[in-house]
Parts: C-alpha cells; sequence; structure tokens
C-alpha cells in the first residue's frame, strides 16, 4: 500500500499544495484531477522521488517509501509528459534500452500498443501519438506473467492519453485492466476520461 501523509510541494516559491493525505492499495486507481497548475504533475514526481516534498511523508508498506531510493525507483513506472525517446533509435531499440533496465520482452510490448509493424523505424519519424504509445509501451514491459504480481507495483501516469486514438486507448485500457487484476497501482493525472472504472478521483 502507497500512503501519502500531509504532503506538501513547493514549486518556483509557491506552494501548489499542502496537507495532502491519501492511501492507494492492491489493484486500487486513483485520478489525480484538477485545473492546471493545481499540482497533478507535482504530485507525481513527488511520488516518484523526483522531487522532494516540502512537508509531509510518503509510506509503502508503512515504512518511509524514500529511505531507500533505488527500491523505490524499482517498484515503480512512472510515464510523464515527455515520452522520453532517442530520435535516432528504432522504436525497439528504444523499447530495449529500457528492457535492459527492467526486463521484458520488447516485441509482445510493441504489439502490445499496436507498434509492431514500427519496429524498425526510428522514433524521429513517428507522429506524437505513436511516440505516445512507445512511451506507454514501456509499461507493457512490467506486466507479469500469469498469476505473479507485478513486478512494478505503482504506476504513475501523467495525461497518458494526450495524442491517442479510441483504440490506442482502448489497448491502454486493457493493460491497466491486466495490471490491476495482477495487484498493482495506478495513479493518474488527466483533465480526460480514462479506461479505469471504479477509480477514485483525488481533486487538487
Amino acid at each position: 500500500m502507497l500512503q501519502a501523509e500531509g504532503l506538501a510541494c513547493l514549486r518556483g516559491e509557491r506552494v501548489v499544495f499542502a496537507d495532502l493525505s491519501f492511501s492507494v492499495g492492491a489493484g486500487e486507481a486513483v485520478l489525480l484531477v484538477g485545473a492546471n497548475g493545481a499540482g497533478k504533475s507535482s504530485l507525481l514526481r513527488v511520488l516518484a522521488g523526483l522531487l522532494p516534498p516540502l512537508e509531509g511523508a510518503l509510506l509503502w508498506n508503512g515504512a518511509e517509501a524514500l529511505a531507500d531510493r533505488t527500491a523505490h525507483a524499482r517498484r515503480l513506472r512512472y510515464i510523464g509528459h515527455g515520452d522520453a525517446l532517442k530520435p535516432a533509435l528504432s522504436a525497439a531499440e528504444n523499447l530495449a534500452f529500457y528492457a535492459r533496465l527492467w526486463g521484458g520482452e520488447v516485441t509482445p510490448a510493441l504489439a502490445a500498443l499496436g507498434l509492431a509493424d514500427l519496429a524498425d523505424l526510428p522514433a524521429r519519424v513517428l507522429s506524437s501519438g505513436q511516440k505516445r504509445r512507445l512511451a506507454l509501451a514501456r509499461l507493457a514491459l512490467a506486466m507479469p506473467a500469469a498469476g505473479s504480481p507485478p513486478s512494478a507495483p505503482l504506476w504513475l501516469l501523467d495525461e497518458p492519453t494526450v495524442g491517442l486514438d479510441s483504440a490506442s486507448v482502448a489497448r491502454l485500457g486493457t493493460l491497466l485492466a491486466q495490471h490491476r487484476e495482477a495487484g498493482g497501482m495506478v495513479l493518474a493525472a488527466t483533465h480526460l476520461p480514462l479506461p479505469l472504472p471504479d477509480a477514485r478521483e483525488l481533486r487538487l
């Protein structure tokens, strides 16, 4: 379980949120909603250990989550606004970099997001939607074998469906459902509907 207790965040000498407390358990999903600048992206960065909280505590199964940042990084996947792709590398080569870090198979991960036919194309020629799908294919690397718990139970997603067509949103929905069924957790910042049935909303 992930627990946030009294979190506060400072960006540019401005407190973007304060006294924020919530928890997320196995199989649960939370949608982070609110106006632009409300702190959704900042909260995801705090939860990922990329931004220190101004105040409060972040707990994993009751222990300080950030006491061992390497262990915390291993238990999560963070997809931010940027797609973080090397333009000169092919789609398969970009994904292979993350497969070497995390494990997983490149070919099934590409297929999960409908990218199998684009595997050999350099990332620079992909459309914005295709690049977003390639970024999201990293999540497919984390999918466990049937009956096994997820290797990275915590998924932190910042506007994951930006630029996606309806078929791609459906593919992402399949990944999210499989992850939750295996006991994974999802926190997603969004202005648009996401394929996360029964998700709770956390308004900032």
